[in-house]
């Protein structure tokens, strides 16, 4: 009796410590990369303009002209860009659809070869792919699974994705603004509140990655600073050309 209560206790253990984390929901990537993209490019563009002129007002005319016009057109893209993919999906599910309701044999068999190929039995193969074609939706899933590699319940959402990728851009675009908002009149404050929003951002990607914190977070900070840093030089460069 204690053995079989210790191994049931080990098997509630681990039903409830092997989870895993959504990885394609739809909302991290957009929601990182708008992040990053906010932080960076919307920096870049404000080093840049105080390279080439001395004006406050330009500067700050210049973040919240980026802020206004990357968060909408990183919301765009991302809508676009999952809103085909999600129809790509949606047209080759059909191909599949209508395939099990023509050829219901040939797909059945064609389950049966998949699950060979991985090792199992090919009696059994057969019957476990006979059994799984019983239901059409249950096997329209196992076949987009096999063959397509996606989960026909599990689609990203181009609406979540547009959403993630505008909040999140404006939030990072609005870090290098927000010292100018504050009064201040020069360049270095909105420069490390930016650099310091990188090192966050980085830090905190780590957490739903493998990579350490401080890798992470020093990679973007790297980054970042490197694209400041070549902007500012240029807008100098041209300012002094003008």
């Amino acid at each position: 009796m204690a053995i079989i209560d210790t191994e049931a206790a080990l098997h509630v253990a681990h039903r409830d410590n092997h989870t895993h984390r959504d990885v394609n929901g739809g909302w991290l990537r957009p929601a990182v990369f708008g992040a990053m993209d906010g932080l960076v490019s919307n920096l870049a563009l404000m080093t840049g303009v105080a390279g080439g002129t001395a004006g406050r007002e330009a500067v700050v005319i210049a973040g919240l002209a980026g802020l206004a016009a990357g968060a909408f057109s990183m919301a765009a893209g991302e809508y676009t860009s999952v809103a085909s993919q999600r129809e790509l999906v949606e047209a080759e599910l059909d191909v599949e659809r209508r395939e099990l309701r023509k050829h219901p044999k040939d797909e059945e068999k064609e389950l049966a070869a998949l699950y060979e190929a991985r090792g199992v039995e090919p009696e059994l193969a057969r019957e476990v792919a006979r059994q799984l074609s019983h239901d059409p939706e249950q096997a329209l899933e196992i076949h987009a699974r096999e063959e397509l590699g996606i989960d026909p319940g599990d689609l990203p959402s181009p609406t979540v994705a547009a959403v993630s990728s505008f909040g999140a851009f404006a939030l990072g675009a609005l870090l290098p603004v927000l010292p100018y908002l504050l009064g201040a009149s020069t360049l270095w404050p909105a420069v490390l509140v930016a650099l310091l929003g990188l090192f966050a951002c980085g830090a905190l990607v780590a957490k739903v990655t493998a990579r350490s914190w401080w890798f992470s977070g020093l990679r973007q900070l790297a980054l970042g600073g490197a694209a400041a840093g070549v902007t500012y030089a240029l807008g100098t460069l041209f300012g002094a050309a003008v």
